[in-house]
């Protein structure tokens, strides 16, 4: 399935690249591919950092009452530096959901149209660290998907970047050793860091492994625990949705998982006839009815 989906994102990537050559507005992005062979995290982590004028406090405290902070504020961030973000975590159906421990976002590294895809079955918590971990892919110009566990010294050193960018090694390294605590003592600590950082506990449980706080085995054991509590809590939520009456419109709904920069496209290139509403509704995902309705939608 996640086969099927690549060969759907490549498809729309293809068409969002063809409508901006036809106008005259496919600038190239020079960081795409800029550190290919790069293999120090931290030089790839300084350079997302730079392009995309991302602020480590913002991301995690705001800047005022009302602004994105964590997730929004990345995601604000990555589409104004030129890259589309969405979120996917199913086949049009929930019928097909994707599972995480097999995808949990994949980048595409195109110069021109650079596509990010998240999988929205995973904690919301998680999407920064994959977002960041894409991100590095761009950076690298690679693409490929990206499973629930690195598989390779690449996967590895994005994942190296991620944690870099939120939550620094110079930050980590002021905690406390954790060898031989207690289990419970360490998923305190990390919820408690997690929480503070907008960050997901299994990020914050690999960047404490990664840093030799804690030892494989605990790292192991504390990222099984995790996943078992947020498992529980999605099916509360799913229960509590059930139960629950109303809820954002379809389109509010649908608007977020494509993200502002490509509904903003389709709409721009709709208005200036250089898209089909049946061009539009591909690139878009949606039926051609639901077109303008999804683009007059509020941001």
């Amino acid at each position: 399935m996640v086969d099927t989906l690549l060969r759907e994102v490549r498809a729309r990537q293809d068409m969002v690249r063809a409508v901006l050559e036809a106008e005259e507005e496919a600038d190239r992005l020079g960081f795409v591919g800029s550190l290919q062979g790069q293999r120090d995290p931290e030089a790839i982590a300084a350079a997302i950092r730079r392009s995309l004028d991302f602020d480590l406090q913002i991301f995690c405290h705001g800047s005022g009452r009302g602004t994105p902070r964590g997730f929004a504020y990345l995601r604000d961030r990555v589409e104004a530096a030129g890259i589309f973000v969405l979120l996917i975590g199913n086949l049009s159906s929930h019928h097909s959901a994707l599972n995480v421990e097999l995808f949990r976002g994949f980048a595409l590294a195109d110069p021109v149209a650079p596509f990010v895809v998240i999988n929205d079955q995973d904690s919301e918590q998680a999407w920064s660290f994959t977002l960041l971990h894409e991100l590095a892919h761009i950076w690298l110009g690679q693409a490929g998907v990206s499973g629930g566990g690195p598989s390779n010294a690449v996967e590895t050193l994005c994942n190296d970047v991620a944690g870099s960018i939120l939550l620094p090694t110079a930050e980590i390294a002021a905690e406390d050793n954790l060898a031989g605590a207690a289990q419970e003592r360490i998923a305190a600590r990390i919820s408690a860091i997690a929480e503070s950082r907008q960050v997901s506990h299994s990020m914050v449980a690999y960047k404490l492994y990664r840093e030799g706080i804690i030892d494989q085995r605990m790292w192991s054991s504390v990222t099984a625990l995790f996943r078992q509590r947020w498992l529980r809590s999605k099916a509360a939520q799913r229960d509590r949705a059930r139960e629950s009456e109303g809820g954002p419109s379809y389109y509010i709904v649908r608007r977020h998982k494509l993200g502002n920069r490509l509904v903003e496209l389709a709409k721009r290139m709709l208005a200036d006839g250089a898209l089909s509403p049946s061009k539009a509704a591909t690139i878009l995902g949606v039926k051609p009815s639901n077109v303008y309705p999804l683009t007059n939608s509020a941001a």
